[in-house]
């Protein structure tokens, strides 16, 4: 965003580069103080206060279905309430944050130091940052040993195979399929095998399975990891057939980073391991191109101390609100014990709206904080979370807002070569078939991609049908595409409550209670209308976002 634009209500959305071309297009005058938006206000005013009233209720002491999940909740610390620390994914991040804060004052402490001594015993001062290089290989070694102990060695084998393959196949059009075979077959090996144990392969090695670190699991987080291999290889395999050597000055955003090729000597196995296992991003992300990272060594960027302090800030309030959440709505314990007996369809909604709004905090708070880190160290990744989750009615606009970073992988190493706008319907499929066998191998997440890109059909339909460019000026455009929203909405919260909340059989329980009864239908009826309002302020943010110059496709 230009220094030079007041920020206001754009304040509010995590800054990225615009995705798209600043364009100089008029923009209509702000409808804020407008009679249709005052209205709004007012719906929002009590449907708001309303839709947070209800799991707080329903997560009462005193509610008849409270002792089916109370054996789920933990002593909490806010106001004598009781936690829901039932998410194993969460509870794994909340129980340690503490001492993961604790390892990045020993990281930043550790990096002053080999920096002060780099820079003291070097002739004269390197405009890069390429030094450091050492000091990363060294703490990745100390880190993965703690976490994984003698796993490590097997992690280390799976890397150097994979760089194996693409310098032996650079320039050979054979290249990316080996790449992608390697790393599916890796995928479900690890999945098959539990992350394989030495006894296995020979009775002599079982003394090495004795130790496994603090975090033996080491190949249910190999997902991301495989991201990298697959995007060293791919980056080499395009700077080889470009022979690579592009001018250091023209890599100046975070997409020429991704998109520009390195010269052909920094593509070392060296600089690959370092970027592999980079101790701030290897756990959970957000996710790097090999080109962007090594772009950021070469030429390094200014990353000053109030950008990260205001970071902090984020990331603090972020978490306090979890914290809030989860102390005074037991919605996961609910969920997870189907203690939904009785409720109401508008219950059975919020029940599902706010395990979504959870799903979303417990992804953006370690995202948040690895990048945190990142930051601290010198190195900017994408951002993962870039609007809430609650803040999207176009499920294209939904996917590039959430896990961006996985998405930019994405477009680079597979909708683009796949053809991209070509074939958006089969590419589209192969996609999310990919994401969901990515998570996890299991029906619900395959089910879950299925209906995403069923889902983002007729998006594209009525994008194609009625385009902005010929109806965009028309009074009735803005509340057709308002009624576009709604349903879009409707159909991306059913498509992840299947994939990451209640699963298939939840999903037709709660849609037999709100389509089967009369109860229900006048329930969607309202909740459709509540949805339209918010799509419409949604559209006003927009709007607002572009009259000062921010432009995006998210």
């Amino acid at each position: 965003m230009p220094k030079d634009i007041p920020r206001g209500i754009t304040s509010l959305t995590v800054d990225i580069s615009a995705s798209s071309r600043i364009t100089n297009e008029p923009r209509p005058p702000p409808r804020w103080k407008t009679s249709e938006f005052i209205f709004y206000y007012v719906v929002a005013l009590f449907a708001i206060p309303f839709m947070v009233w209800v799991p707080v209720h329903l997560s009462s002491p005193s509610h008849p279905n409270y002792p089916y999940y109370h054996h789920r909740l933990s002593p909490g610390w806010i106001f004598g309430r009781e936690v829901d620390n039932s998410d194993t994914q969460y509870r794994s991040f909340r129980d340690n944050i503490l001492s993961l804060s604790f390892l990045v004052l020993i990281f930043i402490a550790l990096k002053y130091i080999y920096t002060r001594s780099a820079l003291r015993s070097a002739l004269s001062i390197p405009s890069d940052k390429l030094y450091l290089i050492p000091f990363f290989l060294a703490f990745s070694a100390l880190y993965l040993t703690g976490l994984h102990g003698t796993s490590i060695f097997k992690i280390v084998f799976i890397l150097t195979a994979n760089y194996w393959i693409a310098k032996t196949s650079r320039g050979l059009r054979i290249g990316p399929l080996l790449t992608w075979i390697f790393n599916v077959f890796i995928l479900f090996a690890n999945e098959t095998y539990g992350g394989y144990r030495y006894a296995s392969l020979h009775p002599s090695l079982e003394v090495l399975d004795a130790f496994q670190g603090v975090y033996p699991r080491w190949h249910i987080s190999f997902n991301i990891t495989m991201l990298r291999l697959v995007s060293f290889n791919m980056d080499y395999y395009w700077a080889y057939n470009s022979r690579g050597g592009e001018n250091l000055n023209s890599a100046s955003t975070e997409k020429q980073r991704a998109n520009t090729p390195l010269p052909l000597e920094d593509y070392t196995y060296r600089n690959y391991i370092t970027y592999v296992l980079y101790p701030p991003l290897y756990i959970a992300g957000p996710i790097m191109t090999f080109n962007n990272f090594m772009w950021q060594l070469r030429c390094p960027i200014d990353i000053p101390i109030r950008v990260q302090s205001r970071y902090l800030v984020r990331f603090l309030v972020s978490l306090l609100t979890m914290e809030s959440i989860l102390h005074y709505m037991y919605v996961v314990a609910i969920k997870d014990t189907k203690a939904w007996q009785s409720y109401t369809p508008l219950e059975l909604s919020m029940i599902g709206f706010w395990n979504l709004v959870i799903v979303w905090l417990k992804l953006l708070l370690p995202w948040r904080f690895f990048r945190l880190w990142s930051l601290a160290s010198g190195i900017d990744p994408p951002e993962n979370m870039v609007r809430c989750a609650v803040n999207n009615y176009s499920t294209l606009g939904f996917w590039r807002s959430w896990h961006r970073s996985y998405n930019l992988w994405i477009v680079r190493y597979i909708y683009i070569p796949l053809g991209g706008t070509k074939n958006v319907a089969l590419t589209t499929a192969l996609i999310f078939s990919f994401v969901a066998f990515w998570h996890d191998l299991s029906f619900r997440l395959l089910a879950w991609g299925w209906l995403v890109s069923l889902f983002i059909l007729p998006e594209l339909l009525a994008r194609y049908l009625l385009p902005q460019t010929k109806y965009g000026q028309f009074p009735w455009y803005r509340h057709v595409c308002a009624i576009g929203g709604v349903l879009n909405l409707l159909m991306m919260t059913s498509a992840n409550l299947v994939g990451f909340v209640i699963g298939t059989d939840g999903v037709m329980h709660m849609a037999s209670q709100v389509a089967g009864t009369w109860q229900g239908f006048r329930f969607l009826l309202a909740a459709s209308c509540v949805i339209f309002v918010g799509v419409q302020l949604m559209f006003e943010y927009r709007e607002e976002e572009m009259r000062r110059g921010v432009y995006r496709r998210c």
